[in-house]
């Protein structure tokens, strides 16, 4: 047993330092990127529209949903103690902070992770990796960096989106619940706003993104030959991507407040 045990953590930590290993390549390939031809940039922009353009909508739609739902418990709750502008303390650490870029980061996983990894393990099935390795075509360069470009910037853009939603439309619902008028609920609202809370969405959005990305085109490459193995590598970057995602926010989050 104990055997057994050394070998899965020796094999967990081969597997972390592989990992961080791919990440630096993947980053390093990412800064060169602008040296890339025309068809890496045309991966670049279809992997923005996949996941950024066409992922507005849902975003917006559920970025409604919370703040409006925020707002409306907040509302209910905190009035009848006499605290109703923690309301928008509230609405502001859910929306923007934690909830925000965690639910994006769920979203993009579920749309665009499986996706990709589904697209690199198939071109490995098909030899087409091989291919490029032949050819003198790296493919982490000319596949994985556009990919990585583009869902942390649509993480980064997507949060942005859903925090700018999520914040605003409570403004059009407090009409009917409240005597609270627009102009007081955005004075509210931008008084418990803080650049910290601001950066600290930010860092999440972008580290999540890579996050999703990296896992994505890691288990993508490191599918096998067999057919079978190409719905694998999707479940496995999903998985992944959504523990990495989950620790990746405490240990945030918890760093925020101890800092």
């Amino acid at each position: 047993m104990v055997k057994q045990l050394g070998i899965i953590v020796k094999t967990k930590i081969s597997d972390f330092i592989y990992m961080i290993g791919y990440l630096g390549k993947l980053i390093s390939a990412s800064i060169m990127f602008a040296k890339r031809g025309k068809a890496a940039r045309k991966i670049l922009i279809m992997q923005l529209l996949f996941t950024y353009v066409e992922a507005l909508p849902i975003c917006s739609i559920l970025a409604i949903g919370i703040g409006t739902s925020v707002v409306l418990l907040g509302n209910s709750f905190l009035t009848s103690l006499g605290q109703a502008k923690l309301t928008y303390d509230m609405l502001v650490l859910i929306v923007m902070r934690e909830l925000g870029p965690l639910l994006i980061a769920f979203v993009v996983t579920a749309r665009s992770a499986t996706a990709i990894a589904t697209e690199i393990s198939s071109m490995v099935v098909g030899h087409e990796i091989e291919a490029y390795i032949a050819s003198g075509v790296d493919p982490i360069s000319h596949l994985a960096a556009p990919r990585f470009i583009a869902v942390t910037l649509s993480l980064f853009f997507l949060n942005i989106y859903f925090s700018i939603f999520g914040l605003m439309a409570p403004s059009i619902v407090i009409q009917f619940i409240s005597t609270t008028n627009i102009i007081e609920y955005f004075n509210n609202l931008f008084s418990s706003l803080s650049v910290k809370v601001i950066i600290i969405s930010i860092i999440k959005s972008i580290i999540f993104g890579m996050i999703i990305s990296g896992s994505a085109t890691l288990y993508g490459f490191n599918a096998g030959q067999a057919s079978t193995e190409i719905p694998m590598a999707g479940l496995r970057a999903v998985s992944k991507a959504f523990s990495l995602c989950i620790i990746a926010d405490v240990f945030i989050t918890v760093l925020s407040y101890v800092l």
